[in-house]
């Protein structure tokens, strides 16, 4: 088999919680907490999600914004290694993030054409007038036109914006793009023209994509594969038409049943699951299994430890000691 794009193992981000009087740490915010996942060439998967779960903390990770606290990122079989710069610019080639607002992911006092340019002026990648080329070419790629280039940023709506910011993540030709809830600040009506866009982009330049998302509507058309997070640990895995079809975990199965059917029959007929509490603190989790507060099916077990990400079968893995037998 071809080894992942994208390889973490047992990757962790504790953050230290610091107090008294010498500052010094009375315990960690647990963001990520061991963290297996794979993402082959080509491959889109979504990491989903309530907000607060360390969706967003894993994808700057393996960005190198952040700083792992244990395990391991391999990128192409090759180990990322934070905190060196030559490693980090070089990373930078070959993974690029689109965020979730465009507004604030645009420098006001730049032209887009200047924002585009800038990593490939960055990386010394051609003279001016071959990087004035590429922006014409990778404006055309995202739908817009080269003669936009001298616009500044307020020239243009949420979703052209999100484009411009989808051109410049094409600059260096990256293999890898996080998508960090990349339509949720759009209008609905615009979401499905980026979607499109993105899927389009994938066929053409053979990208894999790691897509963070609340949004298991969105999800469902989108992602090749499905990963479920919760308080910084993965719960569920699995192709996404198998992970809709049928949710081993409880938490997967309570977050699809707030999906919206196109069915009004069906949709009228189904069972809403509501979660008792919120999500709790990743400074002080639960006991045992990290959702055993809120878990219906609680038992005695749940509370003695957290259950591994085990295989179900059919490429499915899940993390519960009642349906997965872990």
């Amino acid at each position: 088999m071809m080894e992942p794009l994208l390889s973490l193992s047992n990757l962790k981000v504790h953050f230290p919680i610091r107090g008294g009087l010498l500052g010094r740490p009375t315990g960690f915010v647990k963001a990520v907490d061991g963290i297996d996942l794979d993402i082959a060439h080509g491959e889109s998967v979504a990491l989903v999600g309530e907000s607060g779960c360390g969706k967003s903390t894993l994808g700057s990770a393996i960005l190198g914004m952040t700083k792992p606290s244990g395990g391991s990122i391999l990128f192409e079989g090759k180990p990322i290694v934070h905190g060196q710069a030559a490693a980090m610019r070089a990373l930078s080639r070959d993974v690029q993030i689109v965020f979730q607002d465009p507004v604030s992911a645009l420098n006001p006092k730049l032209t887009i054409g200047e924002s585009i340019a800038e990593p490939l002026a960055i990386h010394g990648v051609g003279n001016a007038a071959e990087r004035k080329e590429r922006v014409a070419e990778l404006l055309g790629l995202v739908g817009l036109h080269a003669q936009h280039a001298g616009r500044k940023p307020n020239a243009f709506s949420g979703g052209q914006r999100q484009r411009i910011v989808i051109a410049r993540a094409l600059a260096l030709n990256p293999k890898l793009l996080i998508l960090d809830e990349p339509v949720s600040a759009l209008d609905v009506s615009i979401r499905s023209q980026i979607l499109n866009l993105l899927l389009d982009l994938q066929k053409r330049f053979g990208l894999s994509y790691l897509f963070i998302s609340h949004d298991l509507s969105v999800v469902r058309h989108f992602a090749d594969r499905v990963a479920v997070m919760y308080l910084g640990h993965l719960v569920e895995t699995g192709r996404t038409g198998d992970v809709f079809a049928n949710p081993v975990h409880p938490y997967t199965e309570a977050l699809l049943s707030a999906v919206p059917l196109p069915d009004p029959v069906a949709q009228r007929q189904r069972r809403r699951i509501v979660l008792k509490g919120d999500l709790p603190s990743p400074a002080d989790p639960p006991k045992g299994c990290k959702f055993v507060t809120r878990c219906p099916l609680a038992a005695d077990i749940c509370h003695a430890a957290h259950p591994p990400l085990v295989s179900t079968g059919a490429g499915r893995e899940a993390a519960c000691h009642i349906r997965a037998g872990s």
